[in-house]
C-alpha cells in the first residue's frame, strides 16, 4: 500500500505532434501545401514543391538532381510493401516526374539520373560565370572608352578658350 501512495501523479503535458499529420501527406507521394506549411512551422525550412516538369533552368536541374541522389543512391526502404503496393519512397519519385521504381534497380536508375542533371548543372553554372564575366570586361571596356571620350573632351574644350583670348 505504501508503494501505491509512492508513485507520482505526472501533471498534464501538452501534446506535441511528431509526425506528419495526415492531410499533409500526398497520396500521391510527397507532401500538400499544408504539409510543406506544417514542417516549415516545426523546423523552419522552406520546402518548395517539386520539379515535375523537365529541368529546362539550372535552379530545377540543381533540385530535382539533389533530389534523386538523396533519395535514391542508398533508399532507406523497400520500394514495394509485402503486398506488392508502392511505398511513399517509391512514389516520392513519381511526386517529381519521374518514373515510379519498383526495383532496387530502377531506384539506382533514379540516381545515376540525378548524377546526370547535376553534372549538367555545374556545365550551366559554369557557362554562365564565363558569360558574366565576358558582360564585365565588355563593360569596363565601354566605360574606360567614355573616360578617355570624356578626358578629351575635356582638354579639347580648356584648350579652346584659350585659343579664344590668344585670337583677340
Amino acid at each position: 500500500m505504501a508503494k501505491a501512495a509512492a508513485k507520482k501523479v505526472s501533471a498534464t503535458k501538452k501534446s506535441v505532434r511528431r509526425s506528419m499529420p495526415k492531410e499533409g501527406r500526398d497520396p500521391k507521394g510527397g507532401l500538400t501545401e499544408a504539409g510543406r506549411a506544417w514542417y516549415a512551422a516545426k523546423t523552419g525550412a522552406n520546402l518548395k514543391p517539386g520539379v515535375k516538369g523537365p529541368p529546362d533552368t539550372p535552379e530545377k536541374m540543381r533540385r530535382k538532381g539533389s533530389f534523386l541522389v538523396r533519395m535514391f543512391t542508398n533508399p532507406r526502404g523497400p520500394m514495394q510493401d509485402a503486398k506488392g503496393r508502392p511505398t511513399r519512397l517509391a512514389l516520392s519519385a513519381q511526386a517529381w516526374g519521374e518514373k515510379l521504381p519498383k526495383t532496387m534497380h530502377e531506384a539506382h536508375m533514379l540516381a545515376a539520373e540525378g548524377r546526370r542533371l547535376l553534372a549538367q548543372y555545374h556545365v550551366a553554372k559554369k557557362a554562365a560565370a564565363k558569360i558574366a564575366i565576358a558582360k564585365k570586361s565588355a563593360v569596363k571596356k565601354v566605360s574606360a572608352k567614355k573616360a578617355a571620350a570624356k578626358k578629351s573632351a575635356v582638354k579639347k574644350s580648356a584648350s579652346k578658350p584659350a585659343a579664344r583670348k590668344a585670337k583677340s
